[in-house]
């Protein structure tokens, strides 16, 4: 079994489904789909899209190597980091205005 047959099975235990539920969903025979999870059939474009738009995520998603609770873990230290590099700027402003004063008195004696 392939990564990409691995993770789909995974999303398809998640939502407590059949291969059948899923081969129904998707239009095809259960053969056909037990086939994409083994890794024996090869996935074009569209049966990706459709495929992750079954399981509501983007093919970018589907394809990634990483869990997805990985890439949610790390889109939310992104956006913390993000925060933080915001709050730092905003500091750092501030005590340039304040040198910028210092410098104004000190000059302006």
């Amino acid at each position: 079994m392939n990564t990409l047959g691995k993770k789909i099975r995974s999303l398809r235990h998640q939502k407590g489904w059949s291969q059948q539920d899923v081969a129904k969903r998707l239009e095809i025979s259960i053969p056909a789909f037990s086939k994409m999870e083994t890794g024996v059939t090869d996935l074009n474009l569209s049966r990706l899209n459709q495929i992750s738009r079954l399981f509501n995520l983007t093919v970018v998603q589907l394809l990634a190597d990483s869990d997805l609770d990985e890439i949610k873990d790390y889109a939310k230290e992104v956006n913390e980091k993000k925060q933080k590099l915001l709050k730092r700027e905003e500091e750092i402003i501030d005590l340039q205005k304040k040198v910028i004063n210092l410098y104004e008195q000190l000059y302006k004696k």
